[in-house]
């Protein structure tokens, strides 16, 4: 009889989240699904198409069974209406379990943020008796003051036992990264076999070049300095940006900065770029399906990821730098921790310390002004790298062997 897996996450499908794919490997490998969710309205704060506050509540992805519970959407994304986005979904979810099947041999949660997200989850597993493993994306409540600036006192006391609590009642945990892995130990008292350190995965199509003619004619003639992702206040653009122009000032003044996605931090950028006439530096794209992501990395001399100046954030290694592995191309990288580590083992670009602009600026010089036979070497050891540790076949193995394990 194949295992079933109750798969709790706010955010899915039609939502670009890794937790789709993680959900279509579980079903390839024969495994049945239910997940629980919410309604799509991220990253804008705005309900998809087909979608809105009266549903649609059950769903297919697939094989998968999908229930969907209500939120408060994050419509603008202004602070209280992220706070109420996190505070929503979790009661609504709670209240949703009822309609669940049953017969799971595991609860999984794909914990971004909020932490809160794996409170329905808790309460499911505990009632049913079946183990509940929790995996930990970002790390709350640090997270949390990189989004939403909390200095009361008591507020921030509050989030941290709050978060305490909830990691503590996960009968396993999973995290990106061994440093992660230690403090989640620290900070819950459980061993190391109840933790395990397993990096978020590349989907295959990201390791697949997609030429397209009319994107790479549009920005022909300049070095394509390429992100893709959300914009938050974590990934400090507004601080990438200034240093584009510091490159540009310095020799590199081909440099041209092109940012696809979107979140909450565009207008402010956007607003940015109009105060220092940066215009022609930079291009916001926009979102585009996660399977279009290749046409962009394809088109680009060299990939951008950064994150801001935060001990906690250096705790992980984003899941977008194995995208960017995958895809062969030079990895510029502003941050510090175990993504700095992994740049720099791999070879296969040049990194800063997170926040240091003019740190950032200098290797952005070097890589225009590098050979192109020398940023191909470049590439080809960052693809060498993602072929060594960040390949999907071999991590949803060891997901799969941890939730079920002993199942």
């Amino acid at each position: 009889m194949a295992r079933r897996i109750l798969v709790v996450t706010q955010h899915f499908w039609p939502e670009n989240f890794r937790i789709n794919d993680i959900v279509e490997g579980f079903l390839q490998d024969g495994l049945e699904v239910d997940v629980l969710c919410g309604l799509p309205n991220y990253p804008k704060g705005e309900w998809f198409d087909g979608y809105g506050p009266h549903g649609p509540w059950e769903e297919h992805y697939g094989t998968a069974q999908v229930f969907r519970a209500k939120e408060w959407p994050r419509k603008g994304n202004t602070s209280l209406n992220i706070f109420l986005n996190y505070v929503s979904w979790p009661l609504y979810a709670a209240s949703a379990l009822k309609r669940l099947p049953g017969g799971y041999d595991a609860v999984f949660c794909f914990n971004t943020s909020p932490v809160l997200m794996c409170w329905p989850a808790i309460r499911y597993a505990q009632k049913h008796r079946i183990p509940f493993t929790n995996y930990v994306l970002d790390l709350w409540p640090e997270n949390l003051y990189s989004v939403l600036p909390v200095q009361n006192t008591l507020l921030r006391r509050i989030a941290q036992g709050v978060s305490d609590h909830l990691y503590k009642q996960a009968d396993r945990l999973i995290a990106m990264s061994e440093p992660l892995q230690k403090r989640l130990c620290e900070r819950t008292g459980k061993p190391e076999s109840s933790v395990a350190a397993i990096p978020q995965y590349c989907e295959d199509f990201y390791a697949n070049p997609q030429h397209d003619a009319a994107l790479e004619a549009r920005f022909t003639g300049r070095f394509n300095l390429v992100f893709t992702g959300t914009f938050t206040p974590a990934q400090s653009l507004d601080m990438v940006l200034q240093a584009v122009l510091e490159a540009r000032a310095d020799g590199a003044e081909s440099l041209h900065l092109l940012l696809v996605g979107d979140g909450m931090s565009r207008e402010s950028l956007q607003a940015l770029a109009r105060e220092l006439h940066a215009e022609d530096a930079v291009t916001f794209y926009g979102s585009v399906p996660a399977k279009e992501v290749p046409k962009f990395t394809a088109l680009a001399d060299a990939l951008l990821i950064s994150l801001s100046d935060s001990p906690d954030l250096g705790l992980t290694v984003p899941g977008k730098l194995a995208s960017y592995m995958a895809a062969g191309k030079p990895i510029l990288a502003s941050m510090n921790g175990a993504g700095f580590t992994a740049v720099q083992q791999s070879g296969g670009g040049l990194v800063s310390p997170a926040c240091d602009q003019h740190a950032l600026a200098r290797n952005m010089v070097r890589l225009v002004q590098m050979d192109a036979a020398d940023r191909a070497a470049l590439g080809a050891k960052a693809k060498e790298y993602y072929l060594a540790h960040y390949r999907r076949a071999e991590l949803l193995r060891r997901l799969e062997t941890f939730i079920l394990q002993g199942e």
